[in-house]
């Protein structure tokens, strides 16, 4: 199949509304031929200097998973690769400038870059299509393998099986007796092992299995782009349906929630903001780093010579799926400006009514009134209903005393009006860079870890004020956690507060 099923599934829109792909499952000749024709990725696998293409953009995009990259940067990089090849190959090889070839992949007619330009900023800025990641994926996959692993696919296949049927199982005493049989396998294992019957897996099984761990990984990696891509698609359309829209706001409304509504409660939508709510666990995410450190220090891994940056790819999702988060953002943001934008038309017409009516008044005033007219005491009738009114209430006189004021005896100490508590936060910004030295992110749990609170709830609020502030950090509402500290007076105090993870 040509499409991986992804979050949107977005492939063309009609006047209906937004309408969702669907893989192509047969290849006959017309199918064929209109991919042939409009694809980017056949497009670039059929362009006479596909290897410049595919080599650059792969060494630049993929092997380190960047983003997206400003044009001076791409630039100066291309010119750096055009000059090895043309010392190799031959100075008339590539003729065009740097500049010219990124404007030439970016073009409509390629589709193998993505030029636009940031919120802010005046240099545009270049991003791999989805359609191009795709092609460089089916090249590594053209290349021969060590070995094609069947077991652990096999084993795959099995478990996926098994948690369909166990989890559509409806009857409560069937879903029991699997689940004793499971403990009664887990029970003999731990018999077996207390016994010091130990079963290793060999070296083989590590090796099938940890390649499709790598492969999955990075098919995942890829697949954000294309997820991005839908979602920018969205946002495209809904700009479009905004322009061209003649009918009534709420009609226009509706139609937008209901289709963003139907595609986030999607099969793929669901299993997208599954998949966040699991990587943003900060349990998880400790539990994965464990789980690749320890499999990387195998010995059977550590023959393979696996990519340094496999120990860190669930970063590397975080910072994709952020930028997926960014489009939707940017999305909602469009929503809010065209309400704004309304209401701000709707109350300048009411406004130019008024004025009309009041200008319309002002030139009537001095002029006769023509028979047959009808006055009205006010524009609408002003109800009195019985009930509305008060009770009679006796007006109550205040008694004051006179008494003369003595001047007090007792001590009182002012000191306390100076005992002001300051919560150095530069301070504590040093201690998130400094833990963020060693480490990609770090949750405020864990950094109070090593700085516990020295000023209670006022310390606690300011490093909530600075995550507030910071740009990379993540506040999750979803999610809480729980702090604990001692006062100046040795009470035990607790606070709940969403989970708070700085970011380098």
């Amino acid at each position: 199949m040509f499409n991986r099923i992804d979050f949107c599934g977005i492939v063309s829109t009609s006047d209906s509304g937004i309408r969702t792909g669907r893989d192509i499952t047969t290849l006959d000749y017309s199918a064929l031929e209109t991919l042939r024709r409009n694809h980017p990725a056949w497009r670039l696998l059929n362009a006479d200097h596909a290897p410049l293409i595919i080599s650059f953009l792969d060494k630049t995009y993929i092997q380190p998973n960047e983003r997206v990259l400003s044009q001076s940067a791409l630039a100066t990089r291309l010119e750096d690769f055009l000059y090895l090849l043309r010392q190799q190959l031959g100075e008339d090889l590539f003729p065009r400038t740097a500049g010219d070839y990124l404007n030439d992949w970016a073009s409509d007619e390629r589709g193998w870059l993505r030029k636009f330009y940031p919120q802010g900023d005046d240099e545009p800025h270049f991003d791999l299509t989805p359609a191009t990641e795709k092609a460089i994926e089916w090249l590594m996959e053209l290349e021969q393998k060590q070995f094609v692993g069947t077991e652990s696919r096999l084993l795959t296949i099995f478990e996926l099986l098994t948690q369909i049927v166990q989890g559509s199982e409806a009857d409560p005493e069937t879903r029991i007796a699997e689940l004793q049989k499971q403990r009664a396998a887990i029970d003999s294992r731990i018999e077996q092992l207390r016994l010091g019957e130990v079963s290793l897996m060999d070296p083989t099984r590590i090796r099938e299995r940890f390649y499709q761990v790598e492969q999955t990984a990075r098919a995942l990696l890829a697949d954000f782009r294309q997820v991005e891509q839908n979602f920018r698609g969205l946002d495209r359309t809904v700009r479009e349906r905004i322009a061209t829209w003649d009918s009534s706001r709420g009609e226009l409304l509706e139609t937008i929630f209901g289709e963003r509504d139907s595609i986030a409660d999607s099969d793929q939508g669901r299993s997208f903001h599954a998949f966040w709510d699991f990587l943003m666990s900060p349990a998880r995410q400790e539990e994965l780093s464990q789980l690749l450190e320890r499999t990387l220090s195998l010995e059977p891994v550590r023959e393979l010579h696996p990519d340094k940056r496999l120990s860190r790819i669930h970063y590397d999702w975080m910072e994709a799926g952020e930028a997926t988060q960014r489009t939707v953002a940017r999305l909602s943001e469009q929503l809010r400006k065209y309400l704004d934008d309304q209401v701000w038309l709707e109350n300048r017409r009411i406004m130019n009514l008024i004025h009309n009516i009041e200008r319309q008044a002002v030139e009537l005033r001095n002029q006769p009134s023509p028979g047959n007219m009808m006055v009205l005491d006010d524009t609408s009738p002003t109800p009195g209903l019985v009930m509305d009114r008060p009770l009679f209430s006796p007006p109550l006189k205040p008694h004051i005393s006179q008494q003369t004021l003595q001047e007090g005896t007792d001590q009182v100490d002012t000191g306390v009006l100076f005992e002001q508590i300051y919560v150095d936060k530069p301070r504590l910004a040093a201690h998130i860079r400094r833990a963020l030295q060693t480490r990609e992110q770090i949750a405020l749990t864990t950094l109070l870890e090593t700085w516990p609170l020295e000023q209670g709830l006022a310390e606690l609020l300011a490093y909530l004020s600075l995550a507030a502030d910071d740009r990379k950090a993540i506040i999750d509402d979803q999610q809480s956690e729980t702090i604990d500290w001692s006062d100046a007076s040795g009470i035990r105090r607790r606070a709940s507060l969403p989970v708070v993870i700085f970011c380098r």
